[in-house]
Formats: C-alpha cells, structure tokens, sequence
C-alpha cells in the first residue's frame, strides 16, 4: 500500500447519507472532499491554510488531494456545480 491509499484509508469516509465518489468527507471531521479542494484552489494550493481554517490535521488535507487525484473528474464536477452562474 502506497503513502496515497495509507492516507485515504486513515482519512477518508463515505458519506452515509450520499453515496458517491463526488460525496466523500474527511472522517471525524465531516468535511466534504470537495470542499477542501475547492478552498484549497482558492487559496493557492495552501495546504497549512486550508488545515488551519477548516481545523484538520494537514494530514487530512494530503488525504484528500490523494482522494482526488484518484476521482479529479468527479470532484471537479462538484466543484464546479457550486459555482454561481455568471450574471
């Protein structure tokens, strides 16, 4: 087992209430995984910023980059369906 599927094992859960790939949390924490990826775009790619703002341990922000290098399409979608319209 590689440090991406370690960490996405320790870290990462399904979302009991909506299943998919694109619903996946960080376990304990609640935190979709696209939401962490969505502020971690925003800001940069800061992962100690995104740690510190949703309070996780910077290892649940590397578990889930890891989750998403894993199903990006699906997540981008996500990402991409909580975006406003333009005007």
């Amino acid at each position: 087992m590689n440090l991406d599927d370690e960490l996405i094992k320790r870290f990462i859960e399904p979302n009991p209430h909506n299943p998919g790939a694109d619903e996946a949390r960080i376990a304990r924490y609640g935190v979709p995984v696209w939401a962490v990826i969505g502020y971690l775009q925003a800001v940069g790619g800061d992962e100690e910023c995104v740690a510190r703002d949703y309070e996780l341990p910077i290892e649940a922000v590397g578990a889930a980059i890891a989750y998403y290098r894993h199903h990006q399409k699906i997540i981008d979608a996500r990402i991409d369906s909580n975006l406003p319209l333009p005007a």
